[in-house]
């Protein structure tokens, strides 16, 4: 019973540090109701300074629309190691919800960091930062206005 209870211990103190530097994070919206196929989104993280972070989810699967995304595509295309296998997702149609589960480190929330939304629809256009969110826990929940297919969308920790 000892040892059990001393490799019980050990194990908690392994993990429970990992555990505390993660943070779940959801983002959901809800799409303007528009005429024309789905929205394409590109979800990515911005350091303080306005610098781009890591992209943190595609909306859309086929890659050749992805340029018509040109805010995190310019972005982006600075990112060397830029990897979207599993990040990615179906395009979201008129007038739908969506909703973005994350884990996100501890360190980057209440410091500056901001997620951006970018969207475009085919043969429509496209809205670069259609939604900034602050990845601050005193706004978790507050849901902003979209300046093109987003018709809102918050952050929720």
């Amino acid at each position: 019973m000892k040892k059990f209870l001393a490799i019980l211990l050990l194990g908690t103190a392994l993990v429970a540090p990992v555990a505390a530097y993660a943070r779940d994070v959801t983002i959901q919206g809800q799409m303007s109701s528009y005429r024309g196929p789905e929205a394409y989104l590109a979800v990515y993280l911005a350091k303080p300074d306005g610098s781009y972070d890591t992209t943190l989810y595609v909306a859309g699967r086929k890659s050749r629309y992805y340029r018509d995304l040109s805010g995190w595509v310019r972005l982006a295309a600075r990112d060397a190691t830029l990897s979207l296998d599993g990040i990615t997702g179906a395009s979201i149609g008129s007038g739908k919800s969506f909703s973005i589960n994350l884990s996100l480190a501890d360190a980057l929330i209440d410091a500056g960091y901001t997620i951006h939304i970018d969207s475009a629809v085919e043969h429509q256009g496209s809205a670069a930062d259609d939604v900034v969110l602050a990845l601050d826990s005193g706004q978790s929940g507050n849901a902003l206005s979209g300046q093109g297919f987003i018709g809102s969308a918050s952050v929720n920790m």
